[in-house]
């Protein structure tokens, strides 16, 4: 492995994240659209509550896979071209949604527009790190992660709204819109982000295959891997879960969970960028380890409440949206630090695979520990809350262990 070497400038820095950050919104919200669609494509397309399960799950599975078989070839082209090209099959993809005759072509085409979706999330966060310097990444990745938030906040509501709204389209029209909106970004891509190539004058030793595995072998690189999958582990036991155990244990109604997801993702718009400016600030190491420590207030809290009053549900809810997703802005800084320039798109691309099969891994695994009971109510969540607890833990000590690509330097101590 190589030593980093600069970062490539932009004209304008703010201009380049926000144009990534609209490139990761429109396709997180392309998936979190699909969620409030759910009684009227199982009316319209005659199809049970199995089938939409299988709609969600294969955006999933594909950008997981997608994400895997990017490994193999996304450090072998210029970053912008591989980019656009993707973003663009994306689009046609989620055009292809809204044209869907019948179930099947929609199935087919979540799955490729998951296909497509998963590489651009690894790609985003590669080109954060080839562009943005290490002392300001921290920032760099809160700008990218209020996509998430802005999807949270928007993805429910409009999709209802969409779809409620344009009666002769009915669930079409929140793909039509986002095919809108992500062209409009396309177009903004195309004019301002920059050519990216530094990483294709390293010299390349044996085939795809070989490279690939020399990337996923490296020590440095498992122990990023295993801190990402950690972290994924400590949300996604407890998040699927949450609107069912509010509804069913604490007496919440379902009109209630989307004003929790709204003021809930709404903070973290705000408090993803502060806690990026903090880690630049005092430490990506230990931001993200302060971080983690109060998530676990909310995380306990919300696997172990009983009947109260909604506004004490809505407080811990929105600290839960804050600190848990929170984690991820210093913990994907550091992570960006440790492979070297000329592989970061294909250890990035490995990152994404291994966030997608263990946030998946982490919903099976809660899932054979929680029961209900015959009244509806749910049992053994507070075991699942102290498993998460658990891999958050695990997640602190291995932070502290992450290398800077090339050295025997911790990230922590570069900041």
């Amino acid at each position: 492995m190589q030593s980093a070497s600069p970062p490539p400038l932009v004209k304008n820095e703010r201009l380049f994240l926000l144009t990534i950050a609209g490139i990761q919104f429109t396709h997180i919200l392309d998936f979190m659209i699909m969620m409030p669609l759910g009684p009227q494509l199982i009316r319209v397309l005659h199809i049970d509550t199995h089938q939409f399960g299988l709609l969600l799950s294969s955006y999933t599975l594909t950008a997981a896979a997608s994400s895997l078989l990017a490994a193999t070839y996304i450090d072998r082209f210029d970053r912008r071209k591989l980019m656009l090209t993707l973003y663009a099959l994306f689009i046609i993809a989620t055009l292809c949604c809204g044209l869907a005759p019948n179930y099947t072509a929609l199935l087919i085409a979540r799955a490729l527009a998951g296909a497509f979706g998963g590489i651009l999330g690894a790609l985003v966060q590669t080109m954060v790190a080839d562009v943005i310097p290490f002392e300001r990444r921290g920032k760099a990745m809160g700008t990218v992660m209020t996509a998430f938030s802005m999807s949270t906040v928007a993805g429910v509501p409009l999709g209802l709204l969409l779809a409620s709204t344009f009666t002769d389209i009915g669930w079409r029209a929140p793909f039509f819109f986002i095919v809108l909106l992500a062209s409009t970004f396309w177009i903004i891509g195309y004019k301002l982000l920059p050519n990216l190539t530094a990483h294709l004058h390293s010299k390349r030793v044996g085939n795809v295959f070989q490279q690939l595995y020399a990337v996923a072998k490296e020590p440095s690189h498992l122990t990023a891997f295993a801190f990402i999958a950690l972290i994924m582990m400590a949300g996604f036991t407890v998040i699927p879960y949450i609107p069912i155990y509010l509804t069913s244990n604490v007496g919440m109604t379902e009109s209630f969970i989307t004003v929790i997801y709204l003021c809930g993702g709404a903070a973290t718009f705000f408090t993803s960028q502060l806690i990026g400016r903090m880690s630049d600030k005092h430490g990506k190491l230990k931001i993200f380890r302060w971080v983690a420590l109060a998530s676990f207030v909310p995380l306990l809290i919300t696997t172990h409440l009983f009947p109260v009053a909604w506004w004490l549900v809505l407080i811990n809810s929105t600290l839960f949206f804050i600190l848990v997703p929170g984690r991820m802005v210093p913990g994907m800084a550091m992570v960006s630090a440790v492979p070297a320039p000329q592989v970061r798109g294909t250890f990035m691309s490995l990152v994404s695979s291994v966030q997608m099969l263990s946030s998946g891994l982490a919903t099976l695994v809660a899932g054979l520990i929680i029961t209900r009971t015959p009244s509806g109510q749910i049992n053994h969540y507070d075991i699942v809350g102290y498993i998460a607890v658990a891999c958050g833990v695990l997640t602190i000590w291995i932070a502290q262990h992450l290398r800077v690509a090339g050295t025997t330097t911790k990230v922590a101590d570069k900041n």
